[in-house]
């Protein structure tokens, strides 16, 4: 069995933990699913729901790879070199032009990731091409019927929400795209009816320890990445 040293956390929550392992030749990630009795049954079955989507996604270049080793309540997957969103320093002129692409990618499988709308959970690789973590709330669609579209719409949406904000605080170029703005009737009533009680729950002091990691966004004041050279599409 390979020796494993925790490098760091990743991130703790009430859900349980995700942290970086060190082997003598490799890095992997691993998320453990609390054992807390109330949410021990919810937490595993997200990790379900992130395994069965990236056995789905295996293929895909900026996705994770399950990786064998994991125990119980464990997910073990393949370590991806980058840096969030949020936080980088420069940006690909075409980034989010592949971001869409990959995103797309996905969908061609029947797969919604369902939880774009977060910056830490798209990462500017070291390559400079995007990729993508944090399969939780991924969904995978034997019929690509209503909810699905609606799903994948709103995957879209959240991919043209980033280029806007990007575009408009780094005078990247027009900055007016309709489809960051068109809604699904999910996500308005989520944000007019649901967002305003879960805001006030995240921010209370009950839950304030257990959220201290934080969901990483870029202040609305920066500071900015700068635009450097297009990647260009994979593979060129």
């Amino acid at each position: 069995m390979v020796d494993f040293a925790v490098e760091r956390v990743l991130k703790r929550d009430t859900l349980g933990r995700i942290e970086v392992l060190l082997c003598p030749e490799c890095r992997v990630v691993r998320r453990v699913a609390a054992s807390t009795p109330i949410v021990a049954t919810a937490a595993r079955l997200l990790l379900a729901r992130e395994r069965a989507a990236l056995r789905v996604l295996e293929d895909i270049p900026g996705v994770p790879r399950v990786l064998d080793g994991a125990r119980r309540g464990e997910l073990m997957r393949s370590w991806l070199p980058g840096v969030p969103l949020s936080t980088a320093t420069e940006l690909p002129l075409d980034f989010f032009d592949q971001l869409a692409e990959l995103v797309s990618l996905l969908h061609e499988r029947s797969v919604c990731h369902n939880d774009l709308h977060k910056e830490g959970n798209v990462l500017v690789g070291d390559d400079g091409y995007p990729a993508l973590v944090d399969f939780q709330l991924a969904s995978i669609h034997r019929r690509r019927g209503r909810t699905f579209a609606t799903r994948a719409g709103e995957d879209m949406r959240q991919v043209a929400k980033h280029r806007v904000a990007y575009l408009r605080a780094i005078g990247g170029g027009d900055a007016a795209m309709p489809e960051a703005r068109r809604r699904s009737r999910t996500a308005t009533l989520w944000r007019r009816l649901v967002k305003p009680i879960y805001n006030d729950i995240t921010r209370s002091r009950l839950v304030r320890n257990w959220r201290s990691a934080g969901e990483p966004r870029r202040s609305a004041d920066g500071p900015w990445p700068r635009w450097v050279a297009a990647v260009g599409p994979r593979g060129t």
